[in-house]
């Protein structure tokens, strides 16, 4: 038998958490989730930006705020993206105060789509029933997400935008022998910021977004997983769009919104994966037998063992029957 040095260890664990992270994704029909919450989120994304660049080009300086908004986004969005939506960052068009108010209805009431969407995944990874949300406060609750994740990236999106004012004046006023150092350390210190907050806001919805709440440093692991795979997959994805895929040609002037609904589907997934990454690495039990659907018959009475267990003891120690894996402490 081969003995693994110690830093294999951590790393085979990694390696089996992530596998049946993965094969638990398909079985708890993350794909179609993924696919609910892309649809509502790219609803919810064209309106809400549609009211913020109309708002903005209010303000004194609003031309100035809609450019560094524009680079902002350029950062962050995929390329046929970014070519869809630099139309709402012309400046000098007014729009009415009603379709302001209009499209902002939409955009909240997709939003909560989106995040019901999401909801519905957290609730099969953590193999809960579907009697466990009441139906009107599963809705409160996904209102309240959406503003409490909302500020967050709020705050983060004027970091990343604005605070390229931020780096000129660094620029301007750092000496030169440490112009270098000054700016480096500012960027990390910004994107930095951008990516905490996306593990804050993703830990939310991973601790409120289930009737049996996780403490939170078990929402972590999965956040901090989702945030690696959303920010990767958008760096592949951008450089797949550019290099080899075509919607323009394929889809004609629909070709932008298809990739933006990709990107959207990709990053939907990505938080879906981070909820069942957090269910390998912490398992999952609760007061009830979780839903046994999707298990072959032979692993229900088993499973329901494990659950039972679970519940009597009051830990999130759900486990699939027939492999003993080790987890992170």
């Amino acid at each position: 038998m081969t003995r693994r040095l110690p830093f294999q260890r951590p790393l085979h664990r990694l390696q089996l958490h992530l596998q049946r992270a993965g094969w638990n994704a398909f079985r708890h029909s993350a794909f179609q989730n993924s696919k609910a919450a892309a649809y509502s989120a790219i609803l919810s994304l064209f309106p809400t930006l549609l009211a913020a660049t109309t708002i903005l080009a209010l303000a004194p300086e609003g031309d100035t705020f809609l450019g560094e908004l524009r680079y902002g986004f350029s950062q962050i969005l995929p390329p046929d993206t970014m070519l869809l939506v630099q139309a709402y960052f012309q400046p000098g068009k007014g729009r009415s105060a009603h379709l302001i108010l209009i499209v902002f209805v939409i955009s909240f009431f997709a939003a909560m789509g989106l995040m019901l969407a999401l909801m519905e995944g957290l609730r099969r990874a953590e193999r809960l029933p579907r009697s466990a949300w009441n139906f009107w406060w599963q809705r409160v609750v996904a209102v309240l997400l959406v503003a409490g994740t909302l500020i967050p990236m709020f705050f983060a999106t004027l970091l990343v935008t604005f605070g390229h004012f931020i780096e000129h004046w660094i620029v301007d006023s750092a000496g030169h022998e440490l112009r270098f150092y000054v700016l480096l350390f500012w960027r990390v210190i910004r994107w930095g910021i951008a990516v905490v907050t996306s593990v804050v806001m993703l830990a939310m919805i991973y601790h409120f977004g289930v009737p049996r709440r996780r403490h939170w440093k078990h929402a972590l692991p999965g956040a901090m997983m989702a945030t690696v795979t959303w920010f990767v997959s958008t760096l592949l994805f951008g450089w797949y769009v550019t290099r080899f895929s075509h919607y323009q040609v394929v889809y004609g002037s629909l070709g932008a919104g298809m990739a933006t609904m990709v990107w959207l589907y990709i990053v939907s997934l990505s938080i879906l994966f981070g909820a069942e990454f957090n269910a390998e690495v912490y398992g999952v039990c609760g007061d009830e037998p979780p839903e046994l659907d999707t298990m072959p018959d032979a692993e229900t009475h088993s499973a329901r063992e494990v659950a039972g267990r679970g519940a009597e003891s009051g830990e999130n120690c759900f486990q699939e029957p027939g492999e003993d894996l080790p987890r992170f402490r």
